[in-house]
């Protein structure tokens, strides 16, 4: 019996492992990366290097944010997400859940970390 829901539980993980992968997979067959979805969906604010300088920032009422500055850094990957995922009251920043799945703000955000770890 135990083979049995061994087997189960192997079944129920292979099917959430596929289920992320393929909730990556960009429309060209390619697997998006974070650094993809970050250039395709960020940089233009927040910079190719994520100091708030993107080529449309200047133009911006408020400043993008800088994932290098040390109150960015501090935020918990929750606090990112959420600002990602449903934007920012009073920026420019609006929320990317309706274009983006989670598994792509995931990944822009573990993009986002690798530019600008936590402290």
């Amino acid at each position: 019996m135990t083979g049995r829901i061994a087997a189960i539980a192997l079944l129920v993980t292979m099917i959430g492992l596929a289920a992320g992968l393929a909730a990556s997979w960009g429309e060209d067959g390619r697997i998006r990366t974070g650094r993809m979805i970050y250039e395709e969906h960020c940089f233009r604010c927040h910079g190719l290097n994520g100091e708030g300088d993107g080529p449309e920032a200047d133009s911006l009422v408020v400043r993008p944010a800088n994932f290098h500055a040390p109150r960015i850094r501090a935020k918990t990957d929750f606090e990112l997400w959420m600002a990602a995922a449903y934007g920012v009251a009073y920026t420019p920043m609006h929320g990317w859940l309706t274009r983006l799945t989670d598994e792509e703000i995931l990944e822009a955000l573990r993009y986002i970390r690798e530019l600008a770890p936590p402290e």
